[in-house]
């Protein structure tokens, strides 16, 4: 690492943040499991297959329209899990709480956890909770951890050229409500976030066997970055086409005002599925038939050329796909 200082980009899940895990957090951990750097880690000495994962939430604002930073805190374990190919069973749930943070907002951001939770069908199990002085903390901070029962085994060296690339509904949603939001800029549209416990839905696509491959849920750094991460010291490739991506038009809209693509921008209740292209539109109308799949579709495939990740435009041409570096969207979950 060439900075001195930690940066805001490197908590923008693109080229700074896989720069700091890869050559800073990861030189001092001695883990095979850990180096994987996948949503969840598989824990083998367990007597079932068991997934642990934990993430910590600074969204700012902590109230959005569609949710809120309690909410967000259990979805997002959740769908760490879920991805991996788990059934979510049990979560921690730790606060850092700012000295004058109002008791009406804490009871109402917890409120919503717990709802979320049962939703989920998850039990919070463990917890902590912390009060720092005022200013030391921008008003409240959310820990969680989660522990989950693995299902079917989900690796990312079972991709093969040819997979179809699923996402499972509109893209940006998330990143632009909160955005809207932060910034009072007060485009008037009916854009909320997408937060959600993906678990449910997950668990429904499962159901079509062997077919998938693996799974991630692109928040920080968006699509683009959980394609890059995917592919990355492969020798494969991915192509998007620009044709088929689900993207509200008020996303498209505030994102051109904003400066901003949506395939960089934040999701919180999408996950993106690689499977076998034989079983992808099963797997499409098994998503189409659940409310948080409803606008799911199949947005592009694994190639063995070019690698790396490339966007084929509506016009017939490509262009690659790079993550970022420096923050695009900060404090967005």
């Amino acid at each position: 690492m060439k900075e001195e200082k930690i940066l805001l980009g490197h908590g923008s899940g693109g080229l700074l943040t896989s720069k700091l895990i890869r050559e800073v957090v990861l030189k001092y951990f001695d883990s095979k499991i850990l180096e994987r750097l996948e949503d969840a880690a598989e824990l083998p000495r367990a007597k079932q297959k068991i997934a642990f994962t934990t993430d910590a939430y600074v969204v700012n604002p902590i109230f959005f329209p569609g949710g809120d930073i309690g909410k967000l805190a259990i979805c997002g374990t959740i769908n760490d899990l879920a991805v991996k190919g788990a059934i979510p069973k049990f979560l921690s749930f730790a606060l850092i709480i700012e000295e004058g943070f109002e008791f009406a907002d804490l009871e109402k951001i917890l409120k919503s956890a717990a709802n979320a939770a049962r939703i989920a069908g998850v039990t919070v199990v463990c917890g902590d909770t912390k009060v720092v002085e005022k200013g030391k903390t921008d008003r409240l901070f959310i820990t969680t951890s989660g522990v989950g029962v693995i299902k079917q085994n989900l690796r990312r060296e079972k991709i093969r050229a040819g997979d179809r690339v699923i996402i499972s509904g509109t893209i940006g949603d998330h990143g632009i409500a909160i955005m809207n939001k932060r910034l009072n800029l007060g485009l008037q549209f009916n854009v909320k976030s997408d937060v959600a416990a993906l678990n449910g839905l997950v668990m429904k696509i499962l159901s079509a066997g062997p077919a998938i491959h693996f799974m991630r849920d692109p928040t920080r750094g968006g699509v683009v970055s959980v394609l890059n991460e995917t592919v990355e010291g492969t020798q494969y490739g991915i192509v998007i086409d620009e044709t088929r991506l689900p993207i509200k038009k008020q996303v498209r809209g505030a994102s051109e005002i904003l400066g901003l693509d949506p395939l960089y921008i934040a999701n919180e209740g999408k996950i993106v599925v690689f499977a076998d292209k034989n079983k992808a539109e099963r797997i499409l109308t098994i998503m189409h038939a659940h409310p948080l799949g409803k606008h799911a579709a199949i947005i592009g495939k694994v190639v063995k050329k070019p690698t790396g990740v490339w966007l084929k435009t509506s016009i017939g041409g490509t262009h690659p796909l790079i993550q970022m570096e420096a923050e695009g969207l900060p404090r967005i979950c």
